[in-house]
């Protein structure tokens, strides 16, 4: 065998240094009111999703992955921070733009998200899309870590505008039937607002390719939190065009919608390749909360309730994890995880080790066999009237004073079988540590919206 000169294996060093010193890039994919049978990965019999498949494939995918909140302001301040958004009070939505100053709404700038910890180690970072965490001075993403922001501050805004070409709604941004000429809510480059006309999904994930190519060299952060598939109900013809075996129009309406979204997560994992980046990257996609049920466009699939509720339906969610050598590919995992353990999974896989008291656990070592044992032997919720808490198979859900319900997961995933008067010492124990829990917890920092939704045949008056 040949033997290396010298001059080779010096010049070879550098670049194997190099790799050896890289930090992982962290990409978090946020789908907008995905419902757990919304995908193909997660059972949906009819909406082609071959890329976020893909990466249930190569990765990790949870059965039993929640989110923080039902709703999609709190569920991304606990995304973010790593904690239970009670800690700071961020227990409801804010409700239209017009409300959040009113209400003095927005994560407290007391609490340090993502990007913060991973600016020292020489990350760099962005939010793309949907930022919903608050827009008076102070919040703007920019001022929270993030180096670049492109997207819209509040909870909502309309995918296409009357100029957008090929555009196609079913559900119009104002409701009265005619799209908008422009978007009601801004876009935002940074502070300064731009003029968009394509349709709002595309361009996102545009924004979210070019930050991989300005970014390649270094360690990044990419938030995607992208609006869709939440209302209003709008496409493009050509996504339409690719789901013409369903005949019911909301539906299809969605389905293109998440064709789209889907494109977008296949255009992200193919610029890492092209970079040669993916193996040095970890990939989380998830949605915020359950899908809303009652537009008649999106399902949950096997889980009962919708967004906005505790049942099953408003916040176990599609959650998968890639990063290729380190998690396994092709895993199913049926412990139960949380949103908020991507931020000490990410911070673990970055090296850096603030002394934070989270709410979530790096995950890494649970998927990849290090760990046995479940990262959470209790998940709490919370949301005004509606508590909720699982152990094991058990899951309590309670709505004000006289509404009780106590499900066996494990028998009954639906939640359609109450055995709460069966087990009156598995009530009474779940109750306590509930209890426990939120007396840890602060009030809520400003006042609920309502939605009156029925499950079961019974009508709630939910708070979000």
């Amino acid at each position: 065998m040949r033997r290396r000169t010298l001059l080779q294996t010096l010049a070879a060093l550098p670049l194997a240094a190099q790799t050896q010193r890289r930090k992982p890039n962290l990409i978090v994919i946020l789908a907008d009111d995905m419902g757990y049978g919304d995908i193909g990965c997660y059972g949906s019999p009819d909406v082609p999703t071959p890329h976020i498949d893909a990466l249930a494939k190569n990765g990790t995918r949870f059965t039993d992955g929640y989110v923080s909140c039902a709703v999609c302001s709190p569920s991304r301040a606990a995304l973010l921070t790593g904690r239970y958004q009670h800690r700071f009070g961020h227990e409801f939505n804010s409700g239209p733009s017009e409300r959040e100053a009113q209400v003095n709404f927005g994560l407290p700038i007391g609490e340090k998200i993502l990007p913060q910890y991973l600016a020292p180690a020489g990350y760099r970072s962005a939010v793309i899309g949907k930022w919903h965490l608050g827009i008076r001075a102070g919040y703007h993403p920019q001022e929270r870590g993030f180096d670049e922001f492109f997207g819209f501050l509040v909870g909502g805004n309309a995918f296409i505008t009357a100029k957008t070409t090929g555009g196609r709604a079913v559900e119009t941004d104002d409701r009265n039937g005619a799209i908008p000429q422009t978007r009601k809510e801004p876009i935002y480059r940074g502070k300064q607002v731009v003029q968009e006309d394509r349709y709002l999904t595309d361009v996102f994930t545009e924004e979210g390719v070019q930050f991989i190519d300005r970014h390649r060299g270094n360690p990044f952060f990419l938030y995607m939190a992208y609006n869709a598939i939440h209302t209003p109900l709008h496409t493009l013809d050509k996504y339409l065009a690719r789901v013409p075996h369903i005949k019911e129009e909301k539906h299809r309406l969605l389905a293109a919608m998440t064709v789209a979204l889907d494109d977008g997560v296949g255009r992200i994992m193919a610029k890492l390749r092209e970079h040669n980046l993916e193996r040095d990257t970890v990939v989380v996609f998830l949605s915020d909360n359950g899908c809303p049920e009652h537009t008649g466009a999106g399902t949950n699939g096997p889980l009962n309730g919708e967004k906005v509720t505790y049942y099953e339906g408003g916040i176990r969610v599609p959650f998968v994890i890639q990063w290729p050598g380190k998690v396994p590919a092709g895993k199913v995992y049926r412990n139960p995880v949380v949103s908020r353990d991507i931020a000490p999974t990410f911070l673990a896989a970055a090296g850096v080790n603030p002394n934070v008291a989270f709410d979530g656990v790096d995950l890494l070592p649970y998927v990849n066999g290090a760990k046995t044992g479940e990262p959470h032997p209790v998940l709490y919720w919370r949301g005004g009237k509606a508590r909720a808490i699982r152990k094991g198979k058990w899951k309590l859900l309670e709505f004000g004073d006289n509404y009780t319900k106590l499900y066996d997961l494990s028998k009954d995933l639906g939640e359609h079988d109450d055995v709460s008067s069966k087990n009156p010492d598995v009530l009474k124990e779940l109750r306590g540590l509930w209890q426990q829990w939120s007396n840890q917890m602060m009030a809520p920092r400003w006042p609920p919206r309502y939605r009156e939704l029925t499950v079961n045949g019974e009508k709630l008056n939910w708070e979000l």
